[in-house]
C-alpha cells in the first residue's frame, strides 16, 4: 500500500483528528505499512500528511494533527 493509501485509510477508520505521530503508528500496527519498504518512514508520512493537506484531501486541525474535511 502507497504512504497517501494508508494514511487516508486510517483518517477514514479513526473518529477525529489524530496526531501524525498516532497516525503513522496505527498504519505500521495494522500493517499498512512496511517499515522495512520505506527508508524514511517519518519523513514520508510527514510529506505526505503536508501533500494531501494541500490537495485538500485533508485537513490540518492544529500543529501536527490532521482529519478527513468535515
Amino acid at each position: 500500500m502507497r504512504v497517501d493509501e494508508a494514511l487516508l485509510q486510517v483518517l477514514a477508520e479513526e473518529a477525529g483528528p489524530l496526531h501524525s505521530t498516532v497516525i503513522q503508528d496505527l498504519a505500521l500496527r495494522r500493517g499498512y505499512l512496511d517499515p522495512f519498504q520505506h527508508k524514511a518512514l517519518r519523513s514520508d508520512v510527514l510529506k505526505t500528511l503536508t501533500q494531501l493537506a494541500r490537495e485538500g484531501k485533508i485537513t490540518r486541525v492544529e500543529k501536527g494533527v490532521y482529519a478527513l474535511p468535515a
